[in-house]
């Protein structure tokens, strides 16, 4: 473990975590064209990873950036106490991050429209093509990746000398959570913690991790 005077980063996922539902199945529903669900069984099977699983079913969805942002408006549920949670990490020096498996135009929207669009987030690049969307995960060293987007930032940051707390709900979460010092889960993060003895803190809004760092 770190000494306590170490920095300190907090890396959290985006959709089910700082959102109440995936917001990207929210635009598969509504703009895909074709059986995204189908490939989603094959992933939940563990068939691919969710780098492939995004790259095939977003190459479905052939709707402008700004057609799914209007959609989303008023749709979108967060979980409250987002903007407490980043006024704590800044005023205890913490680095909150944003490292989704999602995709960066809803999020770097959705963040702008709270005001908070200064919190640092990494998730697929998209690029809108005629024919279906192109979602490409790039690692901090600059390269492709085909797996491991969120556990690549994990070690980023503790290659840089960082105490790394993590925030997320899902499977796709729980590599990066081995990697953490301190980890805060729901839904299936948390199943996957207790299935494997990973110590963890449960959290329902933002604002119950926000109470929490605030005694660290």
């Amino acid at each position: 473990m770190p000494p306590a005077n170490s920095r300190i980063v907090l890396q959290c996922d985006f959709d089910g975590t700082i959102t109440a539902h995936d917001v990207s199945f929210m635009l598969l529903d509504v703009f895909a064209d074709g059986d995204w669900r189908k490939i989603h069984e094959e992933y939940h099977a563990a068939r691919m990873t969710v780098s492939e699983f995004n790259t095939r079913v977003f190459a479905m969805v052939k709707a402008s950036r700004e057609t799914m942002l209007d959609y989303l408006k008023g749709r979108v549920e967060l979980r409250e106490g987002l903007p407490e949670l980043a006024h704590v990490c800044e005023r205890k020096d913490i680095k909150l991050v944003v490292v989704s498996n999602g995709l960066d135009f809803y999020i770097e929207q959705i963040l702008k429209d709270m005001g908070l669009s200064h919190i640092e987030s990494h998730a697929a690049r998209t690029i809108f093509k005629p024919a279906g969307l192109d979602v490409v995960y790039i690692g901090p060293a600059g390269n492709v990746l085909t797996d491991g987007f969120k556990e690549a930032y994990t070690r980023f940051f503790l290659e840089q000398g960082y105490r790394v707390l993590y925030a997320g709900d899902g499977l796709s979460d729980a590599g990066a959570a081995r990697l953490a010092h301190k980890v805060f889960a729901i839904e299936g993060l948390l199943s996957y913690c207790r299935q494997v003895n990973l110590p963890c803190s449960t959290f329902c809004k933002l604002l119950d991790i926000a109470r929490e760092i605030e005694g660290l």
